[in-house]
């Protein structure tokens, strides 16, 4: 009959990770994310500022395009190809007021005859109205503006 040996606790062991080990994976992963997720949510909001500044130059370019051929400005989003221009807005990125990040309004100033300039503001709206560079605006002549506490590097 063989003879089978007794092996101690320690030896039987061979598998698996303490809970010490775990632990100590689970505190690093709260540290990366830690760092990880305010650097992402930056990113998301500098993207949509991106989109948000894309509109504007969207407006203003059909802005010129009518001026070139009624020699005005309107304020008529609708007048510009906007199928959405109801209320005097547009949203950004996708016309649904509860996901969207900002919302595009225009505003004619000067000779309130004929309309020879306009402004072109985008509002920040939910989550994205905490975002350091505020408002967006864009007139006529091509001045960048926006209205945060964050002045540079938001254009």
């Amino acid at each position: 009959m063989p003879q089978t040996a007794i092996r101690p606790a320690q030896q039987l062991r061979t598998n698996g990770f303490t809970l010490i080990e775990l632990m100590i994976v689970v505190v690093i992963l709260a540290i990366l994310a830690a760092i990880a997720i305010p650097i992402y949510q930056k990113y998301v909001m500098e993207s949509r500022r991106t989109a948000a500044k894309s509109a504007l130059f969207d407006l203003a370019s059909r802005e010129e395009k009518y001026y070139s051929t009624t020699n005005q400005y309107t304020n008529s989003l609708s007048t510009l190809g906007y199928s959405s221009g109801g209320g005097g807005s547009i949203t950004v990125p996708n016309g649904v007021a509860a996901t969207d990040y900002y919302k595009i309004t225009v505003q004619l100033t000067g000779n309130p005859t004929a309309s020879t300039n306009f402004t072109a503001t985008a509002q920040a709206t939910n989550s994205q109205a905490s975002d350091s560079c505020g408002n967006f605006t864009l007139t006529d002549l091509g001045v960048q503006g926006n209205s945060g506490s964050q002045t540079t590097g938001c254009w």
